[in-house]
């Protein structure tokens, strides 16, 4: 069975779409698109919150942004790495999404998670698109499927972006699906441990990234991306 797609952000948390192109999710959404997020782990390493909570959380997220499916791959939170097994999860959910473009975790960040969350994603979709890796799903074999692109999202820590797309118009929809993480993200009245995402002044730092990439482009907010590979265009024109 094939759950065609135009887009499938892929992270190594719950969240990490959200947080970092949440705005261009919801935007492509809006002009039609559709689009899968798949999660690689459950973020049960996390401070705050449970497994529960947090599926829970991404469920309410997802119906903010508009995706069609939300799916989690259950690879172990901060210890997963890039086997064989991990590999051929992530090809399944590839092939059966066939996105033309994927967008995927920074190639390197903070949280290690990320940067590793990065690599797998960089070989599944290559290796997705081999015909003599045989994958399953539904007890059907699957089609090959090669992505058209791959774009990486970035995340906490500043790389400087091969393009910005404008999200000016779906800011205040990102921050809804964000705080839609309410374990995770400034509450006034939340309890639980103190973490590096918990406070008001994270929220401000994620908005300051969004007023800065906006302002390299000339609107209000911005999200960037890196290109897997040189980007090309089919009209100057289009470039803002």
């Amino acid at each position: 069975m094939v759950n065609k797609v135009d887009i499938l952000a892929i992270g190594a948390h719950p969240d990490d779409v959200e947080l970092a192109a949440g705005g261009t999710i919801i935007k492509s959404v809006q002009q039609g698109k559709k689009v899968a997020v798949v999660d690689l782990t459950q973020g049960e390493l996390g401070s705050r919150g449970t497994i529960e909570t947090r599926y829970d959380e991404a469920k309410n997220a997802a119906e903010i942004m508009g995706v069609e499916y939300r799916e989690n791959l259950k690879m172990a939170d901060g210890f997963f790495e890039n086997t064989d097994e991990n590999l051929r999860k992530l090809i399944v959910a590839i092939r059966k999404y066939q996105p033309e473009i994927v967008l995927g975790n920074a190639p390197s960040d903070r949280h290690p998670d990320h940067g590793r969350g990065s690599e797998l994603i960089t070989r599944a979709c290559f290796l997705s698109g081999l015909l003599k890796i045989e994958t399953e799903f539904d007890g059907k074999p699957q089609e090959k499927w090669r992505p058209k692109v791959l774009y990486y999202y970035v995340q906490d820590r500043y790389i400087k972006p091969d393009f910005i797309v404008d999200v000016s118009q779906q800011k205040s929809i990102k921050f809804d699906a964000i705080l839609a993480y309410k374990t995770q993200f400034y509450q006034p009245d939340a309890q639980g441990p103190k973490t590096p995402i918990s406070g008001q002044d994270f929220l401000d730092s994620l908005e300051a990234r969004l007023i800065q990439n906006g302002r390299d482009i000339g609107v209000q907010y911005g999200e960037g991306f890196i290109g897997e590979r040189i980007i090309g265009v089919e009209n100057i024109f289009d470039v803002k």
